[in-house]
């Protein structure tokens, strides 16, 4: 995996380093690329600006809306998102209910309660041929249709029966109280929500209760990732140069809170072939690699990719910590994003170009942005963006987290944002963007 990522020893607010020179096509004959460039391959373009890199990645999956949208049951829709607006198929309540159990009471009080046969009651569920004059009652149920004539209801508890079946009310009984008029929640045709709105259990009910068997969705993007690297454990302690794999367990569970599907997590070596064969097979909407996205003698990602003619949207960006990332689009029109090796370097990736990408390939949109005065100074770097894990405080201040180097995770691991330092630091008013952590609410 192992980019050396060289801003892991930058101090912040230094010089940008160069740029790195762009790695060698792989021969196909070979096991490995060669790691030195031909003196005829261009030299590697300049980084691209933070902001400019997350709109290119919001823009990456244009089209990808109409070309996926299905129909599935309720039951199979939530987590997905409303490919269209959901439009009401009838009125809400679709009948004048009940919003308590009581009487239905027509006109002023006393009223003369109908008894016998045919006037037990009105139930949820149950129409009847029940006509109310004024001065007349009938008992009534929570959610059973009121019926004509009556103008309101009147609760068990603040009703009497007295002798011979006559209904009095110990207080003032407003018309229309406690009824629920036909309409009141929406109109037949209303819009209830737009399109992109993710399917909550509580959209499904609407649905239902709208008239909806089944929902026009686009599912979750499909998302294959790849950890790349020799030195990498799956299990037990660090040793003999070796480490411990934090971005296979850590990442599959937040591209879930991102809204994609994650279908499988391979690790592989380091191997040009490995790679190339990997990225083949994979039929993934997005296929997310870590590490192998600098210029060292293993780093593959960027020959192999043009070796299978992908498509460079985002070739390295100005950002301290995860410069390395990138954007491609592979010859099948899916997409990969390749996050560098570092554990806060490959988040920083992961938030700058996987996550707008995977807004726009469920049809979601763009997060409100959110902003923070900090609670003390940070550096600016002089020409990259910086994220900085922070904790937001009760009193709406956002306070930057110890450990935040691109190796560590200590301090993303306590931090509930990343604040993002433009270059040259934080404005006059020491404020700064916040890129909230997914399952700190993003609904």
């Amino acid at each position: 995996m192992a980019s050396t990522d060289a801003e892991s020893a930058e101090p912040p607010g230094s010089a940008a380093a160069p740029a790195d020179p762009a790695p060698a096509d792989p021969d196909p004959t070979l096991e490995e690329p060669t790691p030195r460039a031909p003196k005829s391959h261009p030299a590697h373009p300049p980084a691209t600006p933070w902001d400019v890199a997350r709109n290119v990645a919001g823009w990456a999956a244009a089209g990808r809306k109409e070309a996926t949208a299905r129909v599935v049951p309720l039951g199979q829709a939530t987590g997905q998102t409303l490919a269209r607006a959901l439009v009401a198929l009838t009125d809400l309540p679709s009948f004048d209910t009940s919003a308590m159990d009581g009487w239905a009471v027509a006109g002023p009080g006393p009223w003369r309660l109908l008894t016998g046969r045919g006037h037990r009651g009105i139930l949820a569920g149950q129409g009847g041929d029940v006509r109310l004059s004024d001065g007349e009652a009938v008992r009534i149920a929570t959610g059973a249709p009121v019926p004509p004539g009556a103008t309101a209801v009147l609760r068990f508890e603040h009703g009497v029966v007295r002798s011979h079946g006559e209904l009095y009310v110990d207080r003032h009984l407003t018309q229309g109280q406690d009824v629920r008029p036909r309409g009141q929640e929406c109109r037949e045709g209303d819009e209830l929500l737009p399109a992109g709105v993710v399917v909550t259990p509580a959209v499904v009910g609407l649905a239902a209760a709208s008239g909806y068997d089944e929902l026009p969705v686009l599912p979750r993007p499909r998302v294959e990732v790849l950890v790349l690297g020799d030195e990498l454990l799956r299990e037990g302690l660090p040793h003999d140069g070796r480490i411990r794999d934090a971005l296979g367990p850590m990442l599959g569970p937040w591209l879930s809170a991102l809204g994609a599907e994650v279908v499988a997590t391979r690790r592989l070596g380091d191997t040009a072939t490995a790679l190339r064969a990997a990225l083949e097979a994979s039929d993934a909407d997005l296929v997310l690699t870590t590490g192998g996205t600098a210029a060292g003698p293993v780093d593959h990602v960027r020959p192999i990719l043009r070796l299978l003619g992908a498509e460079p949207l985002v070739d390295g960006v100005a950002v301290r910590p995860g410069h390395p990332m990138l954007l491609a689009r592979l010859a099948s029109g899916r997409h990969l994003v390749g996050l560098p090796g570092n554990p806060l370097a490959a988040v920083a990736g992961l938030l700058t170009l996987a996550e707008p990408l995977l807004r726009a390939l469920a049809g979601r949109p763009a997060r409100r942005p959110c902003r923070a005065p900090l609670t003390e100074d940070v550096p600016g770097h002089a020409t990259s963006t910086r994220l900085v894990p922070v904790v937001r405080t009760p009193d709406g201040y956002a306070r930057p987290v110890r450990f935040h180097g691109p190796a560590m995770l200590r301090g993303l691991a306590a931090a509930d944002a990343l604040a993002v330092v433009p270059p040259g630091g934080p404005g006059l008013d020491g404020e700064a963007e916040l890129l909230a952590l997914p399952w700190e609410g993003d609904r």
